[in-house]
C-alpha cells in the first residue's frame, strides 16, 4: 500500500529482531567459552568441559530465544529492542544458573525448562523466510502429531505454505484444534498467487473452525476482503477471542466491513490491532462497530490506516464505551481538529490509560489542548505520551505543561516535530522539574529550539535517576548552546542523542534577523529563560 503521504515524519528504522542464524551461532560460541574458560565465576562454581559447555550453551540460547520471541510477539511491529534486551538478560541468567549447578544437574534442569517450553509452544518461524514444501512440512510438523502432546500455542509465521504443505497441515490442525488457545498465522502465504493463497487460507480456516481461541494473529498476509472471507468459517466460530491482530493486511473499507460481519462476538476482546491498512473513513465506521461491541478492550491500535476526520470522530465515539483501555495507538492518520476534540471526550473516561500514541494526527493547537485537558483529569498512571508532528505551537504549551505536571508516572514523552520553540520547551521543562522520578526518555527534536530551551530541558532531565535518552536533534541551537548541553551530560554522554541535524545558523518562521549567532540573540535567549523561571506550571493564558 502507499504510505508516502506521511513517510516524511518517520525516521528510517532497523529491525533488531529476530537475530540472524549467524548471530545466534556467535552467541552460542560465546556462551560455550564462558562456561568452559577461566573466569571469576568458573573459579567460584567450576567450569564445564568443552563438550558439555557447548551442549548447555545451545540449550541456554534456545530457551532465551523462545522467551524473547514471545515478548516480540506481544509487540510485533516494534523494532525488537525490548526482545534483544530480554534475550541477553535470559542468556546471562541461565548461564549463571548452569554454573551454580553440577554438570548432571545442569543438564537435567535445562532439559526440564526446554521441555516445559516445548510442551505448550510450537514455533516454526525461526530462520529465514522461505517457501515450505510438503516433505518439509511433514518433518517440521511431526511433533504436533505425537500422541498426548500439550501444545496450546502454534506459530506458523515466516514460512510460506502452498497447497501441498497446507494439505499436510490440515489433518494435524483438525486433531489439535480442541486444545489450541493461541494461533499465529501471520505472514504464512507470502509470494503465493492469489488463487493458491486463498485456497490455503480456506484449508487452514476449515481445519481450525470450532476451536476456542484466545488469540488469533492473521497479520502480514495482504488479505483484503477476499482473504478475510477466506477465513470466514474460523472467524465465525470464535466467541472467546481476547486478542485479534490484523496488521498490514490490506484491510480496505470492504474488508473492514467483512471483519465486522464475520466476528460474531467480541465481548471478551482485550487486544485489537489494525496497524498499517488502507481502511479509510468508511472502513473506520465498520471498525468502530467492532470497538463498540468490545467493552473489555485494553489495547487498541489503529495506526497508519488512512482514517480522516469522519472516521476519527466515529472511532472516538466508539472508544467512549471502552473504559478499561490501557493502551491507545492512533498514530499517522488524518484526524484533524474535529476528531481530536471528539477523542478528548472519550479520553476523559479512560482512567486506566498507561500508553497514549497520538502522533501525526493533524491535531493542531485546538485538538491538542482539548486532549491535554482531558488527560490531565484522567489517566493518573499514564507512562507514555506521544504527540509528535501535530503542528503544536507555543500557544498550547501551558495546557500541555499542566497535563504533564500531573503525570508523575511518566516514563516517555515525545513532542517532536512541532513548533514549541524555547518558550514552550521551557514551560514543559518546568512541568518536569518536580517529581517525575520515573522519566526515561524525552524527544523534543525539530521544534525550533534554541540555546535557552535546550539548556533548561537538559538541566531538568539530567537530574532524573535512570534517565536514558534526550533527543533535541533537528533544532536551531547555537554551537555554544550545544557545548553547554554536552557539558550537562559529560558524565553520561550516551544519554544525549545526536546533533547531526541541528542547524546552529537556522531561523524559526517568526524571526527575520540573525540574532541566534550574535551576542544580542543569545542575550535575548537568556532574557527569555529568566522570564520563564517565574512561570507557574498550570498557568494558562
Amino acid at each position: 500500500m502507499d504510505t508516502t503521504s506521511n513517510s516524511k515524519h518517520r525516521p528510517f528504522s532497523i529491525k533488531l529482531w529476530p537475530p540472524s542464524e549467524s548471530t545466534r551461532l556467535v552467541l552460542v560460541q560465546r556462551l560455550t567459552n564462558n562456561l568452559s574458560s577461566n573466569s571469576i565465576f568458573t573459579q567460584k562454581y567450576g567450569a564445564l568441559n568443552k563438550e558439555d559447555a557447548e551442549e548447555n550453551a545451545k540449550k541456554i540460547e534456545d530457551i532465551a530465544f523462545n522467551v524473547a520471541n514471545e515478548q516480540y510477539d506481544r509487540e510485533p511491529d516494534g523494532d525488537g529492542g525490548a526482545a534483544v534486551q530480554l534475550y541477553a538478560k535470559e542468556c546471562s541468567k541461565l548461564l549463571l544458573e548452569v554454573l551454580k549447578r553440577g554438570p548432571e544437574e545442569k543438564e537435567k534442569e535445562l532439559a526440564s525448562q526446554n521441555n516445559a517450553s516445548a510442551e505448550t509452544f510450537f514455533d516454526i518461524s525461526k530462520g529465514q523466510r522461505a517457501f515450505i514444501k510438503a516433505e518439509e512440512a511433514e518433518n517440521l510438523l511431526r511433533p504436533l502429531k505425537e500422541p498426548g502432546n500439550s501444545y496450546t500455542k502454534i506459530c506458523f509465521s515466516n514460512r510460506s505454505f502452498g497447497l501441498e504443505a497446507a494439505r499436510v497441515a490440515e489433518p494435524i490442525l483438525v486433531s489439535l484444534k480442541n486444545q489450541l488457545k493461541e494461533v499465529d498465522l501471520s505472514d504464512f502465504i507470502a509470494g503465493r498467487p492469489e488463487t493458491e493463497a486463498l485456497e490455503v487460507m480456506n484449508i487452514f480456516s476449515s481445519a481450525l473452525e470450532g476451536s476456542v481461541l484466545k488469540s488469533l494473529n492473521l497479520s502480514n498476509n495482504a488479505l483484503g476482503e477476499k482473504g478475510v472471507r477466506a477465513f470466514g468459517s474460523l472467524l465465525k466460530s470464535q466467541s472467546c477471542l481476547e486478542e485479534l491482530y490484523l496488521m498490514n493486511d490490506g484491510i480496505s473499507e470492504e474488508a473492514a466491513k467483512a471483519v465486522c460481519e464475520l466476528i460474531p462476538s467480541t465481548e471478551k476482546l482485550k487486544v485489537l490491532h489494525f496497524h498499517n491498512n488502507m481502511t479509510g473513513d468508511e472502513g473506520a465506521l465498520a471498525i468502530s462497530d467492532v470497538v463498540k461491541r468490545s467493552p473489555l478492550l485494553e489495547d487498541f491500535r489503529c495506526s497508519s490506516t488512512r482514517v480522516g476526520s469522519g472516521g476519527g470522530v466515529a472511532l472516538a465515539k466508539a472508544l467512549e464505551s471502552c473504559t478499561n483501555l490501557k493502551k491507545l495507538d492512533l498514530r499517522d492518520n488524518m484526524f484533524g481538529v474535529e476528531a481530536g476534540v471528539a477523542l478528548s471526550k472519550a479520553l476523559s473516561k479512560h482512567l486506566d490509560l498507561v500508553e497514549v500514541y497520538l502522533s501525526y494526527l493533524n491535531l493542531e493547537d485546538e485538538g491538542t489542548v482539548a486532549i491535554a485537558n482531558a488527560l490531565k483529569e484522567s489517566a493518573p498512571s499514564l507512562e507514555v505520551l506521544e504527540m509528535a508532528g501535530n503542528d503544536i505551537t507555543t500557544a498550547a504549551a501551558p495546557t500541555i505543561a499542566a497535563c504533564i505536571a500531573a503525570k508523575q508516572h511518566l516514563t516517555k514523552l515525545n513532542l517532536a516535530e512541532n513548533e514549541l520553540k524555547d518558550e514552550g520547551t521551557i514551560q514543559i521543562s518546568k512541568a518536569l522539574e518536580e517529581g517525575h522520578t520515573l522519566l526515561k526518555e524525552v524527544d523534543m527534536s525539530t521544534n525550533f529550539i534554541r540555546r535557552a530551551g535546550a539548556r533548561h530541558l537538559a538541566q531538568v532531565v539530567a537530574q532524573k535517576p535512570g534517565f536514558r535518552l534526550l533527543n533535541i536533534n533537528g533544532n536551531i541551537i547555537s554551537d555554544d548552546g550545544v557545548d553547554e548541553v554536552k557539558e550537562v551530560f559529560k558524565k553520561y554522554p550516551d544519554v544525549l542523542g545526536s546533533f547531526d541535524e541541528n542547524d546552529p545558523e537556522g531561523d524559526d518562521d517568526d524571526d527575520d534577523d540573525d540574532g541566534e549567532n550574535s551576542g544580542e540573540g543569545e542575550a535575548n535567549e537568556d532574557e527569555l529563560e529568566s522570564k520563564m523561571k517565574n512561570l507557574e506550571v498550570g498557568q494558562e493564558e
